[in-house]
């Protein structure tokens, strides 16, 4: 069902990786002289939003749902390890870099949720054939 932990997990990863767009790690992306890591960044993080929403959906189909959702978590990676590399590529850490941090910690709490969603679809999966073999 819809109303499962999974589901807020998957939710609550969608709206971290919608609020890293606003933060000024981003911001800092867009400054990349390359100018190769901004899309690269943009498309991971959106993908790994995009692809946790369609999960959402996925409650009748639960393998399909996790596997999704694993496949979400790659894109998460991708962006996360971008955003750390753009995170220590900035210089020197002092305590005015708190908000580029958080913008990364968005991204690690992202993956994080979409790791506990997997789990909490997985544990779904056991709980329905735990009581399709009392039937």
């Amino acid at each position: 069902m819809i109303q499962r932990i999974q589901t807020v997990y998957l939710a609550l990863a969608v709206l971290l990786n919608v609020l890293f767009y606003f933060t000024p790690l981003f911001e800092q992306a867009r400054t990349d002289p390359s100018d190769w890591l901004l899309p690269f960044l943009t498309a991971a993080a959106g993908f790994a939003a995009v692809i946790s929403l369609y999960s959402i959906f996925l409650y009748k189909k639960r393998e399909r749902q996790a596997q999704i959702t694993s496949y979400a978590c790659l894109f998460q990676v991708m962006a996360f390890g971008s955003a750390a590399g753009i995170f220590f590529s900035m210089g020197r850490i002092n305590s005015e870099m708190i908000w580029e941090l958080a913008g990364v910690l968005m991204l690690l709490f992202g993956l994080t949720l979409q790791f506990l969603a997997i789990k909490a679809i997985k544990n779904d999966i056991k709980l329905i054939r735990s009581m399709d073999r009392i039937r």
